[in-house]
């Protein structure tokens, strides 16, 4: 038998796992996703999307790790709903004024997106798939894999800042990792391939301070951490920082969608406690050598767990906003 090109392997392999996945959990979703759900009736939504996301991310180079952060952070609260998008009002405190998304800010290129499309496609394209194709395009804008995302979605009327008290924080155990993506009906290998999206991105002082200043009666710095990195730590975020931009890169190839962060974990360079947790576990420690090893291997699980992790919460129970930050 003809063995597969690599990519359509990725995509072929990614589509059938996810298919024996949702026939085996089914309540964890009442609306049935397609690849080809806008084929006739908004077929150029994609490119859209795209070209909106490419010429963003060419202006400011965060936009990658901030649009891959809210296709998390918003399929983690209410499902992947786009209720992350929604304002606040005078009488609601939404998602997106949430102590944890305070620093996702790339709400403007999904804004620009949805604004494109209502005048190509108007009242079809939701704002819960703009934020899928716009995660699957800065990955593979990145250099990492892509995928045929599965759409279909609509979006929420609910979002509420104080529900994001239950994003998972960066100073979570494994233990603690484990049970939260298990409320979303992910296991623990997609709880370390997800983490792979730290590949990408920068943190601020706040989120890992505390590991190099003070860190328990025993230890001023947290022992798991690389010698040398947290030197480097201390010194860009010293005890009484007054820069509020300070911070340091995720991994060392911050702008390039790889397997770096896995290797910076094994050698003790993992910026956040949640992510050198992962190294200190044996449900986890090997998935994250077999990575480190692989980019290939991490990247084909990554595009299986990205698609479970877009069927998260998704039902027929809502809308297609024309306004992405209001309710219709």
């Amino acid at each position: 038998m003809a063995l597969l090109p690599y990519s359509e392997c990725i995509v072929l392999c990614a589509t059938i796992f996810l298919f024996f996945t949702l026939s085996s959990s089914s309540s964890m979703s009442q609306a049935e996703l397609d690849a080809h759900y806008y084929d006739k009736t908004c077929p150029q939504a994609e490119n859209i999307i795209s070209d909106t996301v490419l010429s963003a991310s060419k202006f400011d180079p965060k936009v990658p790790a901030r649009i891959l952060r809210m296709f998390f952070h918003d399929c983690f609260i209410r499902g992947c709903d786009a209720s992350i998008l929604l304002d606040s009002t005078p009488k609601n405190l939404a998602e997106k004024d949430g102590s944890p998304n305070l620093s996702v800010h790339s709400f403007y290129v999904i804004d620009e997106a949805k604004t494109k499309l209502e005048k190509a496609c108007p009242h079809t394209v939701s704002c819960a798939d703009i934020i899928a194709i716009a995660a699957r395009d800065v990955v593979a804008q990145s250099g990492g894999p892509s995928w045929n995302v599965l759409k279909g979605r609509k979006d929420g009327r609910v979002s509420k800042a104080s529900e994001t008290v239950n994003l998972p924080g960066p100073t979570l155990n494994v233990n603690q990792l484990i049970k939260s993506f298990a409320k979303r009906g992910l296991g623990v290998k997609d709880m370390v391939t997800l983490s792979g999206g730290h590949t990408l991105g920068f943190s601020h002082c706040s989120s890992f301070q505390a590991r190099v200043h003070n860190f328990s009666l025993l230890h001023a710095i947290d022992p798991s951490l690389n010698t040398e990195f947290a030197l480097d730590l201390i010194r860009k975020c010293p005890k009484l920082n007054t820069n509020p931009n300070a911070g340091h890169f995720l991994d060392s190839t911050s702008s390039v969608f790889d397997n770096d962060y896995y290797r910076q974990l094994l050698v003790g360079k993992g910026l956040f406690s949640s992510d050198q947790s992962l190294v200190g576990d044996q449900r986890t420690r090997w998935i994250v050598e077999a990575f480190a090893k692989d980019q290939g291997l991490f990247f084909r699980e990554f595009v299986a767990s990205m698609l479970k992790l877009g069927n998260v919460g998704v039902s027929q129970n809502g809308e297609v906003r024309l306004n992405c930050k209001v309710v219709n």
